[in-house]
């Protein structure tokens, strides 16, 4: 209601002899009559901006997210001593497509807060996972499952990461075996705020 109202205080307001001042570019306000009620920037900058509505005024091209699954157990022989990234075979959601499906790994668009989750299933009696969350080569969280009692548990862990525009994300088996069949194991993650 409050915004219908504005929206027609301002078309009855404006003349058609409005227009843009000479020399003016696309980042200036466009001034009509004096009057004008919300700016929009047609190059956006990374912070947030509203109007006095509390409405975001700023292109929403920046969201950042992804969650992908697998469908397929992940059962590599020789497994004991050897790390592997763990591969993903489908896509829930890639908003931004900054997931890629055939390497697994996520490259972050700009600097940022990033959240990500994981939830990897063990598939064998008496067989322990080790999972790291990966950044650039290096581990920033893990998680262990390990209960040799049970034939199927979960490895799973979230953080926040800060990373660079660039930088690579991606889960790294370090022992074990998957079981990944109807969709267990999965891998998350989204832009929080860029910095």
């Amino acid at each position: 209601p409050i915004l219908r109202l504005i929206m027609s205080l301002f078309w009855t307001n404006v003349s058609p002899s409005s227009s843009r001042k000479q020399g003016q570019n696309d980042t200036e306000p466009i001034i009509l009559e004096g009057k004008c009620l919300v700016v929009c920037d047609s190059t956006p900058s990374s912070e947030p901006a509203s109007n006095a509505l509390g409405m975001s005024v700023r292109s929403g091209s920046g969201r950042v997210a992804f969650s992908a699954s697998r469908q397929t157990n992940h059962e590599p022989t020789d497994m004991s001593n050897r790390t592997m990234i763990i591969y993903f075979d489908n896509i829930l959601v890639n908003v931004g497509t900054h997931f890629d499906q055939e390497s697994s790994v996520f490259l972050a668009p700009r600097r940022g807060v990033y959240s990500f989750n994981f939830h990897v299933v063990k598939a064998y009696n008496r067989q322990t996972i080790q999972v790291s969350l990966m950044v650039n080569g290096w581990p920033m969280i893990s998680a262990f499952a390990g209960d040799q009692d049970v034939t199927r548990e979960a490895a799973t862990n979230a953080g926040l990461v800060i990373m660079e525009k660039g930088d690579k994300a991606y889960l790294r088996l370090e022992r074990g075996n998957l079981m990944g069949g109807w969709k267990y194991s999965t891998f998350s993650g989204f832009l929080v705020f860029p910095l």
